[in-house]
């Protein structure tokens, strides 16, 4: 059932409310997850700016996407980075994060060029980002948003960076089990009922209302991990969530930024095909599954080389596959060489649409849900 508190408060207002991350206002709650190798850089996240939302750059795999600017993937990384947030800004006035994995080997390094970039909020999960805020310098304007699969987390984080940085989180993503890419969950936990975002989102608002009121400070809590379409945004909202992020809904839009064979992976599939599979990192994680999977299921993959260390916690000698190559290639449409991830809902696309009609459809449905509500 949801919340009535917050229902209530819903029902006082005529649309979605702005989002507010410290100064910087949001005037539709809607983050555009960050999606790599690839799959959101400059053109998707200026997009979703433009329409008012939270445009997001996705770092991961830069090295790869410019090593024309670079043989070592440290430093083309770095240089991917700036160049991506340079396009960006050339696009749009809007607000702009950048998503930063703390298990990347070169977290620190994407971090400090993001903060030295004046880049509007870093997006930080894949990992507990305990020291996120030792980057920040005395002229910074960049927000930090951790990523967070429990209260427990959230707690930890907002503990820590008081104590050792008297630095509260900007705001946090709390992610679910149906989420695209890496989970921060374990396999028995995906499926259960208890750890459903519904669930998370308003057990993560009581713990960081605590700090809230204890520091004076909004930070406010937005949803993401199967949130697809505008009642879901209502939904989330009436649980407490301040906003939401979407991924696998801007996959399908001419703007994003992976290939149209990409694209058409999640158009073509079906529910069947959107499974959990474990990745090499560790952690398992939902894709589309094709032959590419069904051949590592088999055994038949097998890497040559490491060709950058992207990952921290990645053996070459005892997986299966190189993720990062597998990554690239499906962002370039080679899906016999490697797959795509996915939310649970990548099987309801069914053609390409634009982020302006996404962003209509999200604003559409939320106040269709605010009219039943009403009935």
């Amino acid at each position: 059932m949801l919340s009535c508190i917050f229902a209530v408060h819903l029902l006082t207002n005529e649309f979605m409310r702005e989002l507010r991350i410290g100064d910087l206002v949001v005037p539709i709650p809607v983050i555009q997850g960050g999606m790599g190798v690839g799959v959101s850089l400059s053109g998707l996240a200026a997009a979703v700016a433009n329409q008012g939302g939270v445009g997001v750059i996705s770092s991961a795999g830069l090295g790869l996407l410019y090593r024309n600017f670079s043989t070592d993937f440290l430093e083309a990384s770095i240089l991917g980075l700036k160049e991506e947030i340079r396009k960006v800004k050339e696009k749009t006035k809007g607000i702009i994060g950048v998503n930063i994995m703390v298990a990347m080997s070169n977290y620190e390094d994407m971090v400090k060029t993001a903060i030295a970039e004046k880049i509007d909020i870093i997006f930080s999960g894949a990992g507990m980002p305990l020291n996120l805020p030792k980057f920040l310098t005395p002229d910074s304007v960049t927000k930090l948003a951790p990523i967070v699969s429990s209260g427990k987390a959230a707690r930890l984080i907002c503990e820590k960076w008081k104590t050792l940085y008297d630095y509260l989180p900007d705001a946090f993503v709390v992610e679910g089990p149906k989420a695209g890419g890496h989970l921060g969950f374990k396999a028995e936990q995906i499926n259960d009922p208890g750890y459903a975002l519904e669930n998370l989102v308003p057990e993560v608002v009581r713990e960081v209302r605590v700090y809230e009121e204890k520091y004076n400070k909004s930070i406010p809590v937005i949803a993401a991990g199967g949130v697809y379409s505008g009642a879901d945004v209502y939904d989330m909202i009436a649980r407490g969530a301040s906003g939401v992020q979407l991924g696998t809904r801007f996959v399908t839009t001419a703007e994003c930024d992976a290939s149209d064979g990409f694209k058409q992976a999640y158009i073509d599939a079906d529910e069947s095909q959107i499974e959990i599979i474990q990745s090499p990192v560790g952690m398992p994680g939902r894709a589309i599954r094709n032959s590419f999977i069904d051949k590592v299921r088999l055994g038949l993959k097998h890497p040559v080389s490491c060709p950058v260390k992207c990952i921290k916690t990645c053996d070459i000698t005892n997986t299966p596959y190189c993720i990062i190559s597998a990554l690239m290639n499906a962002y370039r449409g080679n899906l016999n060489n490697g797959y795509a991830f996915a939310g649970s809902n990548a099987f309801r696309a069914k053609a390409i649409t634009t982020v302006k009609e996404v962003m209509d459809d999200l604003k559409a449905g939320f106040m269709e849900r605010l009219e039943e509500f009403r009935r």
